[in-house]
């Protein structure tokens, strides 16, 4: 677990930690190769690597130039986590704090992840994706959580979603799948597809599975599940906006009907139509914030961009099953 920390403290640790991304992109050349292999392995690593955002951490230049190798066919992406468990053998972390790590070591695993094309649509798959991505970083990688949580989020002004109870989880779980199962997409618009696979990511997500590792779960799920759909989902959208697409997925489960604040999907809406559609709709962290909709004169200015920003998520133990 995260240590528990205040909600100043995790602001004070993000404007401290707050930097500006190189605009030196090294997947961009392979992304526009013509060349399939290349192409698709820029894409995978690229899109593994921005998902570290949602829990603001970023990857070492190690694990860049680790991913370099594995694109140009030097090594495979086995050899690639390979050379990550010995590089930090040799270097072992004494900084808690310090979580290149576990960015280095998961982005290669959801690298290896995207870039297989086997899936099934379970609740199965989805504690296995967890499992492999997790597997000795996290001690419940794999587990469902036994406890309930609260998280204070930005966009929401230091409030929680409210998310499933622990002793519900398997039961929520597999609702969620046996209802989407069920679901027929057929005779649908493109606007109805896309209201509804918000309205799935949102509620998967909301459940909140595990104690730690959710959203970049389900980030992974959706996109191997999306490939099942028919779509492509091989563009830059989740790399350069995995923060703008946790903070949507927060406010499609936030209600605080007093003052006017509802849920919805509208943001995740315009993220999944850049995503399938390549369109190109304004993604902008600001625009969610619920100080848009209280009318406060100051909307907390953390970033304009989730890539300018390092969030760091601090869970709070409510209670315990």
């Amino acid at each position: 677990m995260v240590p528990k920390k205040s909600y100043e403290d995790t602001i004070e640790h993000t404007f401290e930690n707050t930097k500006a991304v190189s605009d030196q992109d090294p997947f961009k050349e392979y992304i526009r190769e013509s060349e399939p292999a290349k192409r698709e392995k820029g894409y995978v690593w690229q899109t593994a690597i921005g998902l570290q955002a949602v829990d603001g951490l970023q990857p070492s230049k190690y694990l860049l130039d680790t991913a370099i190798r594995n694109i140009e066919g030097e090594i495979s992406f086995e050899e690639a986590q390979q050379l990550l468990q010995n590089y930090y053998e040799e270097k072992p972390n004494t900084d808690a704090s310090n979580r290149t790590e576990e960015a280095d070591k998961v982005s290669a695993r959801i690298a290896a992840l995207l870039s297989e094309r086997a899936f099934s649509f379970t609740p199965n798959e989805y504690m296995v994706i967890h499992k492999e991505l997790f597997t000795g970083i996290y001690p419940h990688a794999g587990t469902y959580r036994d406890y309930n949580i609260t998280k204070k989020e930005w966009v929401l002004n230091g409030a929680t979603v409210l998310y499933a109870s622990a002793s519900e989880l398997r039961a929520t779980l597999e609702y969620d799948f046996s209802q989407e199962k069920k679901f027929s997409y057929k005779n649908l618009s493109m606007d109805e597809i896309i209201r509804h696979l918000a309205a799935f990511v949102a509620g998967l997500w909301q459940i909140h599975v595990f104690g730690e590792g959710n959203t970049r779960t389900t980030a992974v799920f959706f996109i191997k599940y999306l490939r099942t759909l028919g779509f492509d989902v091989t563009n830059d959208i989740f790399a350069k906006n995995a923060w703008y697409f946790r903070n949507a997925l927060v406010r499609a489960n936030y209600n605080d009907l007093k003052n006017g604040v509802f849920e919805t999907t509208e943001f995740l809406e315009l993220f999944l139509r850049n995503l399938l559609l390549d369109e190109e709709n304004l993604l902008q962290n600001r625009a969610m914030h619920i100080g848009n909709i209280l009318k406060e004169e100051d909307v907390p200015y953390i970033t304009e961009e989730y890539s300018k920003a390092k969030v760091e998520e601090s869970y709070e133990i409510e209670s315990i099953k």
